[in-house]
């Protein structure tokens, strides 16, 4: 294997997250019963004309800018023929000589040349494990707009294709313009591969992977392909361009059918449809609504709030999680008494990336479940020390179900640290008083006895007592000369 290079390039299908269809009124909607969502344009009936959904091309214009690609002033959707069952007009609208965006790249670590983002439509699905005589015909995806994301065959291993399938997940989440779910069929990726034994050798055979929907699938499934490549070469054979289809349950790539080319599409321009045209102020207006994109939020986090880089990208992941983190820390920064920004973003990121979270794992669908005021009245306690660590998780869990601010509802239950001198320093003396010999053992050299005393005091507390201080005062009594 390490005398062979592998070479992957990928096609990423991404369904948009709108209301129609890309060229009809219908619902685009997922989940609903078996052929549903059709009407007379996504099924071919004769005498219709289909009208390209609008905001199809906002969301490829916003995908286009967001990975660095030239948006093109004018584009054409043309028709591509093929007969497949799920496919009732017998040709997808799609794109082929004039994409709407070319060039461009995502960056992994590395960055990842894009050939092209263009906009299509989706065909119907087959569905063959119902009954092994038959197929059924679900329709209901006929028509629902697409986005083909396509690379240049500049990806190196399968871990590679993971982390790039994974930076458009989020990318495309983050721009609000698809919900990335893999496991509804709304990111799909085909995978071309192909091995060569020097890196500077032509590119060798490639066979395509067919419709992979999850980061596993496309893992397991390059990786099978390239060892099966390297084998047939080993052996003195040839690899063949062909389609193959990832089987998960024998973890194995199977022959589909001989590699399409473009002349067997016959594409021509579609004559029912206009060229797109995106002029330079549409694609201003569009650019100048696009939010911060999480590897300029991540590197913002590093700088300017002095995290360190795994916090950043724990919270940059998700958009939600993101703007919720600094909502928090715009909360927790307008507080009296709250100290620099960068303590404050630790201070948040912590309770963000622990408390919450873990709530969030628990119950996915109930959303963040304390305000950001709240959980920024939640750090202040924490880092004015009026509330231990252990005491802060009690509290989170209290907020969850209790109304109140932090403080009002750390004073119900009796979670407030006491740190008032006054209250302590008669409690020090007690227990010091109560316990000769380990005072004895302490002044004689035996310093980790403190923490013996330490007990004693958050005892006398109900372990309300800040540690820290109760720590700091017995030093001071017990250093002190012996009376």
């Amino acid at each position: 294997m390490a005398s062979y290079e592998t070479v992957i390039g990928l096609e990423v299908h991404c369904q948009l997250q709108t209301h129609s269809k890309a060229f009809s009124p219908d619902s685009a909607a997922f989940g609903a019963r078996p052929n549903h969502h059709v009407d007379p344009v996504s099924l071919g009936h004769p005498g219709t004309l289909p009208v390209l959904n609008r905001r199809v091309v906002d969301f490829a214009v916003r995908l286009g800018l967001a990975t660095h690609s030239r948006i093109a002033p004018r584009s054409v959707l043309a028709r591509k023929h093929y007969f497949y069952p799920d496919l009732p007009k017998g040709y997808q609208i799609s794109q082929f000589e004039d994409p709407i965006c070319t060039g461009g790249y995502v960056d992994i670590g590395r960055r990842i040349r894009l050939t092209r983002i263009h906009i299509e439509e989706d065909a119907g699905k087959s569905l063959h494990d119902q009954d092994p005589e038959s197929t059924l015909l679900d329709l209901n995806r006929c028509g629902v707009p697409l986005l083909e994301i396509v690379t240049e065959p500049d990806l190196r291993s399968a871990r590679e294709a993971s982390l790039f399938l994974q930076k458009v997940r989020q990318l495309v989440r983050y721009l609000g313009i698809s919900d990335g779910n893999m496991e509804e069929g709304s990111l799909r990726c085909d995978a071309n591969v192909s091995i060569r034994k020097a890196s500077r050798a032509p590119l060798g055979v490639k066979t395509e992977i067919k419709n992979m929907n999850s980061f596993r699938h496309v893992e397991r499934a390059i990786e099978y392909e390239v060892a099966r490549q390297v084998c047939v070469a080993k052996a003195g054979g040839t690899t063949r361009e062909q389609t193959m289809l990832w089987d998960p349950i024998r973890q194995e790539t199977r022959p589909m059918r001989s590699k399409e080319q473009a002349h067997d599409y016959r594409y021509f321009p579609d004559p029912d449809l206009p060229p797109i045209v995106v002029t330079p102020e549409a694609c201003a207006a569009i650019k100048a609504t696009l939010p911060e994109l999480p590897d300029a939020r991540h590197t913002r986090y590093v700088t300017d709030l002095g995290l360190p880089a795994y916090d950043a990208g724990v919270l940059t992941d998700e958009r939600p999680l993101a703007d919720y983190f600094e909502a928090v820390l715009a909360a927790l920064l307008a507080l009296d008494g709250a100290p620099g920004v960068h303590a404050c973003a630790k201070a948040a990121s912590n309770l963000v990336m622990g408390d919450v979270l873990r709530a969030l794992k628990a119950n996915p669908s109930a959303g963040f479940p304390v305000s950001a005021q709240r959980l920024a009245s939640l750090a202040h306690l924490r880092m004015s020390g009026a509330i231990s660590s252990s005491g802060v998780q009690e509290l989170f869990m209290l907020m969850m179900t209790q109304k109140g601010t932090a403080k009002e509802i750390a004073m119900r239950h009796n979670l407030l640290q006491v740190s008032d001198d006054a209250a302590l320093i008669p409690v020090v003396a007690q227990v010091l008083a109560a316990n000769p010999m380990q005072v004895e053992q302490y002044r004689s050299g035996k310093k980790s006895i403190i923490g013996f005393f330490i007990g004693q005091v958050m005892h006398g507390f109900e372990g309300s007592a800040d540690p820290k201080r109760v720590r700091v005062l017995l030093s001071k009594a017990l250093d002190s000369p012996a009376p």
